[in-house]
């Protein structure tokens, strides 16, 4: 294809705008950084910088200072790369400058790749002082995320050059043309042009003085608000519209994005020039965005003019050209498989209305997930001097793989069971590491095709993956007979980088199969006894369905398999029956004895035989069908009964029955409760009572004494439509036994305690006593809700009224006092619990306390002369409940002359130190703690005087 730029207009506009600049590095109009994984074993990327260069006012700087630049890579270290050969654009007013170099990482992680460039061109209005722009460094960076996840990973590029300009008062586009080529999503958004600090800085930041180009606007082109945006898409950046000619730099940022994961993103400064000239835009008819099958020839016309009546040209970017943004092919397979798309009269100066046409021969080898995007271009071609205006049209395809052709699905058998055998047309499209997924779903409701649909339809659920080359599938996953299955199958497509941005193919059609009913099915496992040992099973079962003497070879043979629990499926044969499928004859029913029935659950199932060949060969095996397991458990006063079953048909919704015993498991039974169930796990209390009344009404108050048996009897039938017509079928559980619980409690007794009175008391009361006993009685009381069956009483005592209180002892009914003794103060506090027989423990009694009666007398004169009379100052006889005395004495002059903490009371006369304290007048104080019932109870404090005599008296 041919890329044609708008010649003469950049150098005659910029010549005539600009002016004369100084001699120096002042050049840089935009660029941006790209990369790409070269290595399949190492970290080496080739790491690209494209400049684009002022030529006409800093066409010497180009020239001579812009041979070389330092590029950072991120990891620490950078490198001097030299310019690759110029391309001149745009009448050699523009050039398009690469830097390419290579460079191996250390390791995974994320690196942000950046180069300086000095300086920017002179006279960029929104970078104030615009005559001093040329001062400002340019700095652009690209990051990329490195990981093993991400294989061969390479950053999107910019096939469109950004070298457009505006005109005041009209709406300018730019569309960078972003191409990915992993087929990675790409998102765009606004940036701020960079600097740095230094001429070789790794670090950029944003220009501070940086304007937004609305800044510079008046209205949008319709009249309305300005507006400055970039469509995150498309990435088509729009000013709607510039209100001042002159010269203007922007930024954006082009996001990669895998998997929902931002994988990296690349900074494009880039540079418009806008003239105030009569030329208006020229137009590019809408295109509509197209969804195609890999191998359709895509021929599209492209239709452009211009309101002026300019000859235009069309020209075309994006990666189905597999060209570079300078016009030159690329190595071959670059960007996408070959073949590329043309762009027939692209290029071209036409007259207008122009038509060019866009023509690609799709394959499967292009097929992606992402959708392709061509950006076409319209450039007019006004009388000189006036500069050229553009605009773009993006053209969005997407495309898919065509769908696999003519799945069917037949009944089969494996030596597993039950099979469905799928089939397709090979599948040529895609690449190597293309796979085939299956999908499955239950039910063959139709599914609407969709042109450009892919992957499984809703409802579906994968079942397995298959290479690209197979055409067969046998399904034996949880098949059930008399089920409609329906499936479709869905190519999935690497990447090129064999990754998983390849996407899918449309789904095939569906293939529908019912598998047929061809082999017996099991109808009842009913419990006919329980014992440990001589337990008895009956299972009976249909004679194949569907199937006539004839369809298949005899002879026929049944083959009953045996699990034992619920959910077993260690089967093993217990029974073979040679059967000739005629009527009349009872080969479909088999007694299992020898059980252990009340311990464990049975699962059954039914393997039928057919000759072939002289073989016995199996034609498939039932759905297992276990027998009924019942359970109990205590309740209060009642019994509460679960049971389960496993089996292919459905006990839910049904009546179930409920037999009871009170005379043991021998019987009779009584059928006490028709229950209507809902849900897979049944379950029923039984009070006692006796709904069903034709065999009796055994209703009477379950007893916690006495032992029930029970039995239960299930209902269910089959939900396939081609075995409702077997009707209800019934079967019994085992017999399980149980007691109720009794949670009753007896009533709490009345608690009474003899406790003293002190009042009553005389100063001798107690005298010398160091045990007491405190007394206590109570009596029982009853209840409607209380049970008068005690055993037992419960005494808890505390020392304190704040005391939590322990249990202390028991008493067997009934007696109903108790004396608590050796104690050492009659304080304290209890209540009383009855004990059923049970050893259901009622609550508290009421809370009883018994409080001591203090006293303690002191004389006021005592003799310590060693005559055995009166030798030591204590208490008058009989002090009571006296836990501790702080006493104090102290001389006339108010010294401390003794001291002493203790439980009694004995002063012989003495100091602290030992000595003998002369006669004379003393005073105290004693602080008496008491052992009373309240821990926080307040000491009693004495104060007052005694008379100490030495000498020969006696008192008498």
């Amino acid at each position: 294809m041919r890329f044609v730029y708008t010649l003469g207009l950049w150098g005659l506009f910029l010549g005539v705008l600009l002016g004369p600049t100084r001699s120096q590095a002042t050049h840089v109009r935009a660029g941006e950084i790209t990369t790409k994984r070269i290595s399949q074993t190492s970290l080496t990327y080739e790491v690209t910088f494209t400049a684009y260069y002022d030529e006409v006012n800093g066409r010497d700087a180009a020239a001579a200072g812009a041979d070389e630049y330092t590029i950072c890579f991120g990891d620490g270290s950078t490198q001097a790369v030299r310019r690759l050969p110029k391309i001149y654009v745009n009448g050699r007013t523009s050039s398009i400058n690469i830097y390419k170099t290579i460079h191996t990482y250390p390791g995974p992680g994320t690196y942000t790749i950046g180069i300086t460039v000095v300086n920017r061109n002179n006279n960029t209005l929104n970078l104030p002082p615009a005559n001093r722009s040329e001062t400002i460094p340019f700095f652009v960076s690209t990051t990329i995320y490195i990981n093993a996840a991400l294989l061969t990973n390479s950053t999107p590029v910019m096939l469109n050059p950004p070298l457009d300009s505006g005109r005041v008062g009209q709406k300018f586009c730019h569309n960078p043309a972003a191409f990915d080529a992993d087929g990675d999503s790409l998102a765009f958004r606004l940036s701020i042009p960079k600097t740095s600090a230094t001429q070789t800085g790794c670090t950029g930041f944003n220009i501070a003085a940086y304007q937004n180009p609305i800044q510079f606007s008046t209205s949008s082109e319709a009249g309305g608000a300005p507006t400055f945006s970039i469509n995150p898409s498309t990435g088509e950046l729009c000013w709607d519209a510039p209100g001042r000619e002159g010269q203007y730099n922007f930024a954006f940022i082009v996001e990669e994005w895998r998997n929902g994961v931002l994988i990296g993103e690349i900074t494009r400064d880039m540079q418009i020039i806008v003239t105030d000239s009569p030329n208006k835009r020229p137009l590019i008819n809408p295109i509509p965005d197209l969804c195609v099958e890999a191998g359709t020839l895509i021929n599209q016309p492209v239709t452009a003019t211009d309101p002026d009546g300019n000859r235009v040209i069309i020209t075309g970017f994006g990666g189905v050209f597999n060209v570079g943004p300078d016009g030159t092919p690329l190595t071959p397979a670059e960007l996408i498989q070959p073949a590329y798309a043309q762009l027939t009269n692209g290029g071209l100066t036409q007259n207008q209305p122009a038509t060019a046409v866009f023509r690609w021969q799709t394959n499967c080898n292009q097929i992606r997930d992402q959708p392709y995007d061509v950006t076409f271009k319209v450039t007019d071609v006004p009388p000189k001097p006036t500069p050229a205006l553009v605009s773009f049209q993006t053209f969005r395809i997407r495309l898919v793989g065509p769908s696999i052709k003519n799945l069917t699905a037949r009944a089969t058998a494996t030596a597993g069971g039950r099979a469905i055998q799928l089939s397709w047309d090979a599948y040529t499209c895609g690449s190597p590491g293309t796979t085939i997924s299956i999908y499955r779903k239950e039910g063959c409701s139709p599914v609407e095709s969709q042109t450009c649909t892919t992957g499984p339809p809703a409802g579906y659920t994968k079942i397995a993956e298959v290479p690209s080359t197979a055409t067969t599938y046998t399904d034996t996953s949880s098949l059930r007979r008399g089920v409609s299955y329906g499936y479709v199958v869905v190519a999935f497509y690497p990447d090129v980088n064999g990754g998983f941005n390849g996407g899918a193919s449309i789904a095939s059609q569906q293939a529908c199969l019912e598998l047929p009913l061809l082999a017996p099915v099991l109808t009842q496992v009913t419990v006919d006894s329980t014992s440990t040992q001589r337990g008895q099973i009956t299972v009976r079962w249909t004679r194949p369905l569907g199937l006539n003497p004839g369809d298949l070879q005899g002879p026929y043979q049944y083959r009953l398999q045996r699990a034992t629990g619920l959910a077993g499926t260690n089967f093993t044969t217990i029974a073979t029956i040679n059967t000739t499928i005629q009527a009349g004859i009872a080969d479909t029913l088999y007694v299992d004895k020898g059980l252990n029935t009340q311990d464990s659950a049975y699962r059954y199932r039914l393997e039928f035989y057919y000759t072939l060949n002289g073989q016995l060969t199996r034609l498939d095996v039932t759905d297992p069908a276990s027998s009924v397991r019942l359970a109990a458990a205590p309740a209060n006063r009642q019994i509460t009964l679960t049971w389960q079953a496993n089996t292919p048909w459905s006990n839910d919704n049904q009546t179930h029955d409920i037999y009871r015993s009170r005379s043991g498991p021998n019987g009779p039974f009584n059928k006490i409760r028709e229950v209507q169930v809902t849900t897979p796990t049944y379950t029923f209390n039984d009070d006692g009572s006796d709904t069903f009344l034709a065999d009796g009404n055994t209703s009477r108050v379950l007893s916690a004494d006495s032992s029930y048996c029970y039995r239960v009897m299930t209902r269910g039938r089959y939900t396939d439509t081609q075995l409702t017509r077997l009707g209800i079928l019934t079967n019994y559980s085992q017999i399980f036994c149980a007691s109720p619980g009794d949670t009753t409690k007896p009533c709490p007794p009345v608690l009474s305690l003899d406790s003293l009175n002190c009042a009553s008391l005389s100063p001798e009361s107690f005298c010398d006593q160091t045990s007491f006993t405190n007394k206590l009685s109570w009596r029982p009381t009853t209840g409607p809700t209380c049970d008068a069956n005690i055993a037992s009483y419960k005494i808890y005592y505390g020392r304190y009224r704040q005391d939590t209180l322990s249990a202390l002892t028991s008493v067997n009914a009934p007696t109903l006092t108790f004396e608590h003794g050796s104690l050492t103060t009659v304080s304290g506090c209890y209540y009383v619990t009855a004990v059923s027989k049970r050893g259901l423990e009622s609550g508290p009694s009421n809370k009883v306390c018994n409080d001591a009666c203090p006293s303690l007398v002191l004389p006021n004169v005592f003799t310590p002369n060693g005559d055995g009379r009166n030798d030591q100052f204590v208490p008058f006889k009989c002090p009571r409940f006296v836990e501790q005395i702080e006493f104090v004495v102290f001389n006339r002059w108010g010294a401390k002359v003794y001291e002493v903490t203790s439980p009694s009371l004995a002063w012989d006369g003495r100091s602290k130190e030992g000595v003998e304290l002369p006669s004379g007048l003393y005073y105290y104080q004693a602080t008496v703690h008491y052992a009373l019932v309240d821990r926080n109870a307040p000491p009693q404090v004495l104060k007052g005087w005694v008379q100490m005599l030495r000498e020969d008296v006696t008192l008498k």
